[in-house]
């Protein structure tokens, strides 16, 4: 296993010097996670996914409970862990601010000692998937939020890590840039020696690139199941916004909508319906064939809907 925990449990104190009260930020948590698999860990904000990722890093130590990631202790042998994980935290660098983004990775492969062939093959191929040639020599300050997002990726993989730590990766990008870090961790996860544990409020994220899901909801585990038996217990719904040319009355009795919201004094519409029931496809026919259309956008729901179903009680 390179993830294992039981019973992992973390709490703070917070309050005044004087009046303190302790608040459990993650409970109990047990998990399993087995080489070369893409998990989803997901939840609302606040749920504990950073504190959790945290203990497993070796940031954090437990309060109560225990972990082996890499079949090492995160606390007792964090140094060892470093050289065998990678993490990448997307609102934090690894990355030296003032430097080119190559002086960077020369300092990345120096700290792990990688052999200079090793890592150069290695910066070659992510250069390449990624794209990172024209932007080698530019100090990282002076980089976009999307290409500082692929350098520090990169810099995660320069060690071929076990297991790569991903924490919002795609925050902020945009959809050509996010779609490109994706195409590229897929790529990595496919050949079996990387496993990935990604936390995300963006949904695609996890349908691009996980099989599994594990849902935490005030510091508990909800779920631990794959993606399509999340969306059953959350109904499974996807939303169709319709932007109209002129007002129209609600676009009710079409196959597969349960509900519909009139917006905008009847220019925008939200219809909700379930893909067992109809597709996308079929369904913006059928509204086409009814209403001149400005615009249509399908929408998932979001992480939060998800949990906030599951943690209702819905099946």
């Amino acid at each position: 296993m390179i993830i294992e925990t039981s019973g992992l449990s973390r709490d703070f104190l917070v309050g005044t010097r004087w009046r303190r009260r302790r608040v459990a930020a993650v409970t109990d948590v047990t998990l399993r996670v087995a080489a070369g698999e893409a998990v989803g860990f997901l939840g609302p904000n606040g749920a504990g996914k950073s504190t959790t990722i945290k203990m497993l890093t070796g940031v954090l130590v437990p309060t109560a409970g225990r972990a082996r990631v890499c079949g090492l202790d995160p606390v007792t042998q964090r140094r060892e862990l470093g050289r065998r994980i990678g993490v990448v935290f997307g609102q934090r660098s690894q990355l030296w601010w003032d430097l080119p983004l190559a002086e960077s990775f020369d300092l990345h492969a120096a700290i792990h000692r990688v052999p200079p062939a090793e890592f150069r093959e290695r910066l070659d191929e992510c250069v390449a998937l990624l794209d990172m040639g024209p932007f080698l020599a530019t100090p990282v300050r002076q980089l976009s939020l999307g290409q500082r997002m692929r350098g520090e990726v990169t810099a995660a993989l320069l060690h071929a890590p076990e297991l790569l730590v991903l924490d919002e990766p795609t925050i902020g990008l945009d959809l050509t840039s996010k779609e490109r870090l994706r195409g590229f961790l897929s790529r990595i996860n496919a050949r079996g020696d990387t496993t990935l544990l990604l936390t995300t409020h963006d949904l695609p994220d996890v349908e691009r690139l996980c099989r599994r899901v594990v849902v935490i909801d005030h510091g508990r585990l909800l779920v631990d199941d794959d993606l399509a038996a999340l969306r059953r217990r959350s109904g499974g719904a996807r939303e169709l916004v319709v932007e109209l040319v002129a007002p129209a009355a609600p676009l009710a009795g079409l196959p597969g909508v349960a509900d519909v919201a009139v917006e905008a004094g009847g220019l925008r519409q939200r219809l909700r319906f379930s893909p067992d029931a109809v597709t996308a496809a079929e369904l913006i026919g059928a509204v086409t064939a009814r209403v001149e259309v400005r615009d249509l956008t399908v929408a998932a729901p979001s992480i939060e809907d998800l949990v906030r179903a599951i943690y209702a009680g819905a099946t």
